[in-house]
């Protein structure tokens, strides 16, 4: 997919060569490496610049060589299709760029104190006689051994860059590289360049084929052919398939080894599979529908999860008859209103090893996981509460007053020096539970189940608890929905909505949209709205307008605290990426006493809204936490994120060169809110947006909300979500497999 802003352009003139300051990024796409920004030439004019870039930093100096062109809306412009940095050309860009964040320890004090020691030379300085540093004002030994290693990452990432865009790759695929593999990004392309495409999220295999042939590799080679089935396999996984039919695995791989030019190969892959087969590398298994071929990880976590599955269902009962229903019953008197569904729930949790639990909104699946802890309470039984993240952790915690863990935490994922990070909980140190219950397990991918499951103790209960109509796990599998479809393992489907939620039209029309009906949007009510519109760019104006003016004033909501803007694409003109620059600009505007720092072309600012986008176990923050940057400290180069609420706040401390796991969050895709509530809820849902318009997805985006649903869109694009219900088709073999191990495991039953 093409990442650049949509461009009609015409080309009026012949190449043209400008030096000069790169003054202001306006925009940079990480992914593409696509920037606009303005640079200040020699002569003293400013024109705007467009075209792909590494990581630059305002005061930059550069070479460029390029065309004229004049676009539709930004009028003219130069298309750069060269460039070259230089030395800052003068002492106020030299300033600028050594306060831009590029270099660890200098603000913009420091960076004025350097210029003025050392003047135009003071780069030279750094790099060949970094021991007079310490002669600026200020500048100590701890302070300038901090600033010499932060200069010297940089030039090892510049180093990186040159070689790598020499071998033919584009830049963002190159500062990929070098923030998988660090300074050993050379010698990994070196020593096998296909390993780069199932290491490095992002690197695909023509990249990586490109890299090797440029190198000498043949393309009949036996390795590029093998390479390019591991590719294909690893890359389904990334997409959600457990698995492949052999017959599609063998049309990717042709398609991956087609040469630009020349005949497409049909090559036969049955020799390059039996020598991977014979390697461990995959597995081939013959099924009713045909052969299927696996990665090896993923067939062996599969068959684990079926396995660990059927031996914990069949763990022998430990209570009579008789004591289970007065169990029961001195339960349900406890938990007043109870519905027979629920009462059916706690029944199946007395007698069975493994359940499964599902429902929509209002349907009662936290008072029965309520109802379930009084239950094993009075039985004296160890339970454990875990979800698959932090914020459905929370929720958790917040619904039952008990302690729950995110999964990772409870088995305890832990960094272990040359090792790297493992699991320290798994079957030969279990976790210490009788009753395990696992809420939003929509989100639990196969891979971290296999995990979960080898952790837990022969004769402990697991419960799993989730809405199998959501949006299925980001990882490989579709686990909750396998396992209701096998049928092999006991699950109730809690279809009873209370009348206090029945009062909510969220609720209502989120069970229509789900059931396949329009949502109710004329009728009077308090806590779901449609706001018409057509045209993208309104669209866009119209939910900055909400979520600054008008929800505020219709409730006491906080526009950055309680207002969550949900879109189901990043780029478009009501995507995630423009969203965020309009609602940062309107809720959150430049101020002279708020410090803020622009990286990569995102400018963070004191009090933004924020989203850590990776997993990071050492500082213990995850992927979809979102927080409020509470201090930035320009001299230092940190910014602090408080996460959490006021209850229970944590701040983390980020180095500038680490903000690139950090994402602006006013607006947030579909998929990172699953797991998460919010008071507010504004979704665009527009025709634009047609890729991704589908039932679970807006039935996920719409059950966020816990006070109020305003959509803003057209009822064209409502009505084409409602009627693509076409689920994420996975291959995952899951269910097959508990079907052919689950033979006597107790059934289902359908409220």
């Amino acid at each position: 997919m093409n990442n650049r802003p949509v461009m009609e352009e015409i080309l009026l003139e012949d190449l043209e060569k400008l030096e000069g300051t790169l003054e202001k990024i306006r925009y940079y796409n990480e992914e593409s490496a696509y920037l606009v920004g303005r640079l200040r030439c020699v002569s003293g004019d400013a024109v705007t610049i467009v075209g792909n870039f590494p990581p630059m930093q305002e005061g930059e100096s550069l070479r460029i060589t390029g065309r004229w062109q004049v676009h539709h809306r930004y009028g003219r412009q130069v298309a750069v299709e060269r460039w070259e940095r230089m030395l800052p050309l003068t002492e106020e860009g030299l300033k600028r760029y050594l306060s831009s964040g590029l270099i660890k320890g200098i603000g913009p004090v420091t960076a004025a104190a350097i210029v003025k020691q050392f003047g135009l030379a003071a780069l030279e300085v750094m790099e060949q006689e970094p021991e007079q540093l310490q002669e600026v004002p200020g500048i100590g030994p701890k302070k300038a051994a901090m600033i010499l290693e932060g200069f010297q990452k940089y030039r090892e990432m510049q180093n990186v860059l040159i070689f790598l865009q020499g071998h033919g790759i584009g830049v963002g695929q190159a500062l990929r590289l070098y923030r998988h593999y660090g300074p050993q990004a050379i010698d990994r392309v070196k020593e096998n360049p296909y390993a780069l495409a199932e290491e490095v999220l992002g690197i695909g295999f023509k990249t990586a084929d490109r890299i090797a042939r440029q190198m000498g590799l043949s393309a009949e080679s036996p390795a590029r052919v093998r390479a390019a089935l591991l590719f294909a396999l690893c890359d389904a996984a990334r997409k959600g398939d457990v698995y492949l039919p052999r017959e599609t695995l063998t049309e990717r791989v042709n398609e991956l080894l087609a040469i630009p030019g020349k005949t497409r190969p049909s090559l036969p892959l049955t020799d390059h599979l039996q020598q991977l087969a014979g390697d461990r590398k995959i597995y081939c298994e013959d099924t009713a529908a045909g052969e299927i071929v696996y990665a090896a990880s993923y067939y062996h976590a599969e068959k684990e999860v079926a396995r660990r599955l059927k031996k914990l269902a069949s763990a022998p009962r430990q209570w009579d008859r008789k004591k289970s229903k007065a169990v029961l019953e001195a339960t349900a008197g406890k938990e007043s209103g109870l519905t027979g569904e629920q009462r059916r729930v706690l029944e199946q949790a007395l007698n069975e090893g493994v359940l499964v639990i599902t429902g929509g909104p209002g349907t009662g699946k936290t008072t029965t996981i309520r109802a379930l802890l009084s239950l094993f309470y009075s039985l004296n039984q160890a339970v454990l509460l875990a979800a698959p993240t932090g914020r459905a952790a929370k929720r958790v915690n917040e619904a039952t007053g008990e302690e729950a863990f995110t999964i990772h935490r409870l088995l305890e994922y832990s960094y272990i020096e040359g090792e790297g990070f493992r699991f320290l909980r798994h079957e030969k140190r279990p976790l210490e539970a009788d009753v395990l219950i696992v809420d939003e397990a929509s989100m639990v991918d196969l891979m971290l189940m296999c995990q979960l499951v080898k952790a837990i103790p022969a004769g402990c209960r697991l419960i799993m608890v989730g809405d199998v109509d959501q949006l299925p796990a980001v990882g490989a599998g579709n686990v909750l929905r396998d396992l209701l479809e096998s049928g092999a393992v006991p699950a109730v489907r809690l279809n009873h909505i209370f009348r206090q939620a029945r009062e909510s039209l969220i609720t209502v029309n989120a069970h229509r949209i789900n059931r396949g009906k329009m949502p109710h949007l004329n009728a009077k009510n308090k806590d779901f709205f449609f706001i018409n519109e057509a045209i993208p760019d309104l669209v866009a104006q119209k939910v900055v307008q909400l979520c600054r003016e008008r929800i505020p004033n219709y409730g006491p909501f906080d526009p950055v605290a309680d207002i969550q803007v949900i879109t189901p694409m990043r780029r478009t003109a009501a995507g995630v990426d423009r969203l965020n620059i309009l609602l940062q600009k309107a809720l959150n505007p430049p101020d002279r006493r708020k410090n803020e720092v622009t990286v990569r072309g995102t400018v963070f600012r004191h009090g933004d809204k924020v989203m850590q986008i990776r997993n990071n176990y050492q500082k213990e923050v995850y992927n979809g936490d979102i927080g409020l940057v509470s201090d930035l400290d320009l001299e230092a180069g940190e910014l602090t994120v408080t996460y959490g609420d006021a209850a229970l706040s944590r701040p983390v401390v980020y180095n500038f060169s680490e903000l690139d796991e950090l994402t602006l969050s006013y607006a947030i895709s579909v998929h990172k809110s699953q797991g998460s509530e919010y008071p507010v809820i504004v979704m665009p849902v527009i025709t634009q947006h047609y890729l991704l318009l589908q039932r679970n997805l807006l039935y996920t985006g719409i059950t966020r909300a816990r006070k109020l649903v305003v959509l803003v869109g057209t009822k064209k694009a409502l009505a084409m979500a409602i009627r693509n219900n076409r689920a994420e088709e996975r291959h995952s073999y899951l269910d097959s497999r508990l079907r052919q191990e689950g033979e006597g495991i107790a059934g289902s039953t359908d409220g």
